[in-house]
């Protein structure tokens, strides 16, 4: 009796129960949720850029709530500003970069947004970190930045750039950043004096009409000192006058 069939049906076996395997472990692992970035203009110092983030629902039992973007470096929070976000949901700028939250989104439905960016650094790639957060109090992390070329598992949102325009340059500092923006205090010009330059006249004619005042009292009690005191003598020599007659 041959071996040979024995040996073909013990390899169908095999293989059929090497998809069985492959099959149930990939139903039973989780879905791999993670987090995108797309840009409208994917450019360097590219301005008035348009940014999509989607995250992945992971849960079949909460919806999101909030979503939490760090800033790459180059971009600052106040340089960005919303464009569209699920409806109700609001943005709101934090030290690092901006969250866009409210009611909580049906439980396996995507978190999707849009930023615009006043102006892209000049870079090759932009990593945005990411916190999501579902309304079960469930907290995801996308905030692992690539290293070596080796896959995370919690990778941060990274956006490629191709490079600069030829005679782009960075954008002037914006609204909120540029000091030259601030509201100096009033200067005088030398046309039209302060209320304090007009009003100085007046108070020094006023210090002189006083200075005059006090002049003219001391003056005015010397004069009645030596009145008294030349009265004085004459009444004293008046005096010894009529005693040495009599």
């Amino acid at each position: 009796m041959s071996t040979h069939p024995l040996a073909l049906a013990g390899r169908r076996v095999a293989l059929a129960g090497a998809a069985a395997l492959t099959a149930t472990l990939a139903l039973a692992a989780p879905a791999a949720a993670h987090v995108e970035v797309e840009a409208d203009t994917p450019q360097a110092l590219a301005e008035d850029v348009t940014l999509t983030f989607v995250s992945e629902a992971e849960s079949d039992s909460a919806g999101f709530t909030e979503l939490r973007v760090v800033l790459p470096e180059g971009i600052a929070p106040e340089d960005v500003t919303l464009d569209e976000a699920p409806k109700g949901w609001k943005f709101k700028a934090t030290s690092d970069g901006y969250t866009v939250s409210g009611r909580a989104l049906k439980a396996g439905v995507d978190g999707e947004h849009k930023v615009r960016v006043r102006q892209l650094p000049d870079a090759k790639e932009l990593a945005f970190k990411t916190i999501e957060t579902y309304d079960d109090g469930k907290i995801s992390r996308w905030i692992e930045l690539p290293t070596g070329g080796e896959d995370s598992e919690q990778p941060a949102p990274v956006l490629e750039l191709k490079a600069a325009a030829p005679g782009a340059k960075p954008a002037d500092p914006g609204p909120s950043s540029s000091p030259t923006d601030e509201t100096p205090s009033p200067t005088p010009s030398a046309a039209e004096p302060s209320t304090e330059a007009a009003g100085s006249e007046p108070a020094a004619k006023a210090a002189e009409d006083d200075e005059g005042g006090s002049t003219g009292l001391v003056i005015g009690g010397a004069v009645v000192a030596l009145a008294v005191l030349g009265g004085g003598a004459w009444w004293l020599v008046k005096r010894r006058t009529a005693a040495s007659q009599s």
